[in-house]
């Protein structure tokens, strides 16, 4: 007995069949602030803080079980999880191998180590193969300083429903009639079929700094949240955040897919500093307005969060939270983050809101001080 079950064992591990994935599905390090993964042109941008030696750089890839990565050449300065990203502008080829090794992917991974601006006028859109618009800020400061930013949204996530028929169809969109040139239009979006069965009713539109993971968004309600992850290092006070905006609430809102009498949907501006002594650490949508590691926090007044057909401008100052101020010299060795955050429903990361709710956003503007 004991025999046929130590065969019937092993057959049945014979059988399991093996992953046949090779995707880069993230990627963390020791001076990683951000990831953006294009999955369709397989390109990974990190974003490092602006002091990082490029020579070493700690990329620790999130795989598919049991795949495999190793750069298609080798450095000198490999060794590990170490890559060496100080020559060939940054870039380098790796390539993924599945568990089953009948399929491998080549990704170009990309460093990248600018500042984060503080003006966004949303005007550019990155040129890739995604369906989706993805938005991002560039600008030259005065002193040759290279800013850029590439705003996360929900987009990828909202691709899964199959509800969009085209790229205006999705809840995060750039589009005309901004205050200046373009702008950003937020919409709350039904997310079908697929969105009932796994409790995800709603998809409000969204922007942010930071990262959205779509293997966590579809984990369910509790999911939603945990797959938004907020900020990126910062050296500067900030002041206010200041900024126009349109808004239109829908005319229904649900719990749960549910119609709720007497509630009216309401959209959210705020952007918030924390602490962040590991620069792994992030906040995240269970967390970011609630954590002890906050240290500002700027979010529009209910009462200031209206509806109006005309731009209208919002002033937002930054608060001290949990009785704390900023310490210069943990300023100056970066050991603090910030995010700025834009949505449709309020509560749209808990699946409650009103389809139809629409946002537009437009010039925004982090004032900060900078001779702390």
């Amino acid at each position: 007995m004991c025999l046929f079950a130590a065969l019937t064992f092993s057959s049945c591990i014979q059988d399991e069949a093996l992953n046949s994935e090779a995707a880069i599905d993230g990627c963390k390090g020791s001076d990683v602030q951000l990831v953006n993964i294009n999955t369709n042109d397989r390109i990974v941008d990190v974003y490092v803080k602006n002091d990082a030696d490029l020579s070493k750089q700690e990329l620790i890839f999130q795989l598919p079980q049991g795949a495999t990565i190793k750069p298609n050449e080798i450095k000198s300065g490999d060794n590990g999880n170490v890559y060496d990203f100080s020559e060939g502008n940054q870039c380098r080829l790796f390539t993924v191998t599945s568990e089953d090794g009948d399929f491998s992917s080549v990704y170009n991974v990309r460093i990248q180590s600018p500042e984060l601006p503080t003006s966004y006028h949303f005007e550019n859109i990155a040129k890739t193969e995604e369906p989706f618009h993805i938005i991002y800020e560039e600008s030259i400061s005065g002193a040759n300083e290279w800013q850029y930013l590439q705003w996360a949204s929900g987009n990828p996530g909202y691709k899964l429903t199959f509800m969009a028929k085209g790229v205006m169809d999705y809840p995060t969109v750039l589009t005309e009639g901004g205050v200046s040139g373009n702008c950003v239009k937020l919409e709350t979006k039904n997310t079908g079929s697929f969105g009932a069965m796994v409790k995800m009713y709603i998809a409000a539109g969204n922007l942010f700094i930071g990262n959205f993971d779509v293997t966590k968004a579809l984990s369910g309600a509790s999911g939603g949240a945990k797959s938004t992850t907020f900020g990126v290092q910062f050296h500067k006070r900030p002041i206010a955040l200041k900024g126009y905006f349109k808004y239109k609430a829908g005319e229904i809102y649900t719990v749960e897919g549910k119609q709720q009498d007497g509630i009216k949907d309401r959209f959210d501006i705020y952007a918030l500093m924390y602490e962040a002594d590991d620069n792994s650490f992030m906040l995240d949508g269970t967390n970011a307005k609630t954590s002890d590691k906050l240290v500002y926090l700027a979010q529009i007044n209910k009462e200031d969060a209206v509806e109006t057909d005309n731009w209208t401008e919002f002033n937002i100052p930054f608060k001290p939270q949990n009785g704390k101020e900023l310490d210069a010299q943990k300023l100056r060795d970066g050991k603090y983050k910030i995010a700025i955050v834009f949505s449709s429903s309020v509560d749209g990361d808990t699946f409650k809101g009103a389809v139809g709710s629409t946002l537009y956003i437009d010039e925004v503007k982090l004032i900060c001080d900078e001779n702390l």
